[in-house]
Order: structure tokens, then sequence, then C-alpha cells
């Protein structure tokens, strides 16, 4: 099945969009690690997320803030095991938002993704399998922006050629969402792929 959606560029959000949520047992095994409790580790990690997403603070340095935080120290080692289990529980697919992307992509709709993310995400989103199929590929951190900063938008729709009327924005987060569509851009809070279907095909219907 195809989804064609003409004179429409689809930027899709990435985390809790087309990922699925890291799994309770890899964040168990993440908290056991960093040798804390899960509680503790998720606040950490949380602390200091917008300034590794906002590129202002490395993925060492971030890592290694976390663990000054902690009352620990971890050395290089550690911390590169640290960052690849929890980089690598951001890449299990949400199925169907992957479907999407396909048959966005097979009926010559535009896509693109604009995620809050750290220098480290832009290069394995450009070149895993669906970022073939992504015109471009927007990181908060290369950026220096975080959503919902309405200069993210606007900077992002200046490099793809398109106008708020030519944008379609999908994400989880409604703060992101209510962001976009206050530029004029028609924008979906994800709370699930069936959803998104649904709203894209009535795009898709409309343009016919």
């Amino acid at each position: 099945m195809a989804i064609s959606i003409p004179g429409k560029v689809v930027v899709f959000d990435y985390g809790e969009v087309i990922s699925r949520t890291p799994a309770p047992g890899a964040q168990a095994e993440l908290a056991a690690l960093a040798g804390t409790d899960l509680a503790t580790l998720q606040e950490a990690w949380l602390r200091h997320r917008h300034e590794l997403d906002h590129g202002t603070l490395g993925v060492v340095e971030y890592w290694q803030t976390m663990a000054r935080e902690l009352g620990t120290e971890w050395g290089i080692r550690r911390i590169h095991e640290l960052w690849a289990r929890d980089f690598a529980s951001w890449f299990t697919l949400e199925p169907e938002t992957g479907d999407l992307i396909g048959e966005l992509h097979d009926g010559g709709t535009r896509i693109a993704l604009l995620s809050n993310a750290g220098f480290d995400y832009g290069d394995p989103f450009r070149f895993w399998p669906l970022g073939s199929l992504m015109e471009r590929v927007f990181v908060s951190a290369e950026l220096g922006l975080l959503k919902p900063d309405p200069e993210i938008y606007r900077r992002v729709m200046d490099e793809l050629g398109v106008g708020p009327s030519g944008t379609v924005f999908v994400d989880n987060k409604a703060e992101n969402v209510d962001a976009a569509a206050a530029l004029g851009i028609t924008a979906h809070h994800f709370t699930g792929a069936p959803g998104l279907r649904t709203f894209l095909e009535g795009l898709a219907e409309a343009a016919a």
C-alpha cells in the first residue's frame, strides 16, 4: 500500500514514535551496570539530557556529570558500556510506524526526521535502513536548537524549502506538537501507530 500526500513533507520525531520506549528490562540492566537503582538512574539520566540534546554537553561529559551526581566515578570503558547499552535501547522499531514510513515513500511523499538528540545520533539516523527513505535528518544538537523552540521548526522548513502549509509534523510530546501547530504546521500528537495511520490516510484522501 502507498500513501501519497503531494506537496507536503512529513517530518517525524524519533523517540517513542519511530522507536519504542526502552523496555523496563533494558533500563534495569543499565541501572545495574551504573551501580544504582532504576529510579535514581532515571532522574540522573534526565537531569542533563536537554544539555546533551542541545549540543552544549558532549557524550562523555554527560556520563561523567551523571557519575559525579551519583557520587561515583566511571572510566572511559564503563562510560562506553553505559552509552552503548543506553544507545541500543532506543533502536527497537515501532513496527507499524516503520510500515507507514515505507508506504509514504512508496507513494512519493517527502519524508524527514527531526529529533531532540545528541551528536551521537546524527549519522546512525542517516545511515540506518529507514534513513535511506528520508530526504533529510535533523538532530537538535547539530542545530543548536531544541523542540519546542519555534526556531527549530523554521530552520527545518527553510532547509526543506517548504512553508507551514507544506509541512506535516508528528511527535509524541504535546508541547512539541502545539509549538508546530502555532506556526501553521499540520501537526499530529502521536499516541499510537493506528491513530497515525488514520491521520496520514486522511491527509492522502484530502489531497486526492
